[in-house]
């Protein structure tokens, strides 16, 4: 689950009430906490945010506000945009038109393949451009490059040798997006900020002897 900076304290007493109070312990990506009755909560700071080794400080850093760049791409369509904390701050969409897949077989079928992946590339080349412009310049004030949609057309972009500074920026989680739009793309801000949370829900009791 991704629970909001703003919604992590309650989530976690909340926690705490149906599990007990549980034990923190730093882990290598996160924190991991273990409730008396076995429950285990995996905390993962959200991109941008430093890694901390108990709660207050990992809720501190949750929720201080980060410049991220986001990527999104499906397809043809690409968003782009500059997050500053809550608030989209910079932004560009834009669609160009790549063929679907076609059921048709033999050479028609080929045809048809060899005229997608040439959009397809175009599209890659475009959206690249576009990332240029609007993110490449603001690079060294990003705390991550959070990018989703489709992972394919992601990689296609960011191959880019122009676009190697923000790629190391990139974020491991991609976001599950429909296809880029600016209300998706503003939605995609308050993913980016929230926290991923794994829950494991404590083993059920054996059966009595």
């Amino acid at each position: 689950m991704e629970v909001p900076p703003a919604r992590l304290a309650r989530w976690l007493d909340t926690f705490a009430t149906r599990h007990g109070a549980p034990e923190v312990r730093p882990g290598a990506d996160g924190l991991r906490l273990t409730a008396p009755d076995g429950a285990v909560a995996l905390l993962y700071p959200p991109p941008g945010a430093p890694a901390a080794r108990d709660l207050p400080g990992f809720l501190a850093a949750a929720e201080q506000p980060r410049r991220l760049g986001l990527l999104l791409a499906r397809r043809g369509a690409v968003a782009v945009g500059i997050a500053d904390g809550e608030r989209l701050v910079a932004s560009k969409v834009e669609t160009r038109y790549v063929q679907s897949r076609t059921a048709a077989g033999g050479w028609s079928q080929q045809r048809f393949a060899r005229r997608r992946e040439n959009q397809a590339k175009a599209a890659a080349g475009d959206a690249a451009d576009l990332v240029v412009r609007l993110l490449l310049p603001e690079a060294g004030t990003l705390a991550a490059l959070v990018t989703g949609g489709d992972r394919r057309t992601l990689e296609a972009i960011l191959a880019d040798r122009r676009l190697a500074p923000l790629a190391t920026l990139r974020a491991e989680r991609v976001l599950d997006v429909p296809e880029p739009r600016y209300a998706v793309l503003v939605d995609a801000v308050a993913a980016a900020r929230a926290v991923p949370v794994l829950v494991r829900d404590p083993a059920p009791p054996g059966p009595e002897s």
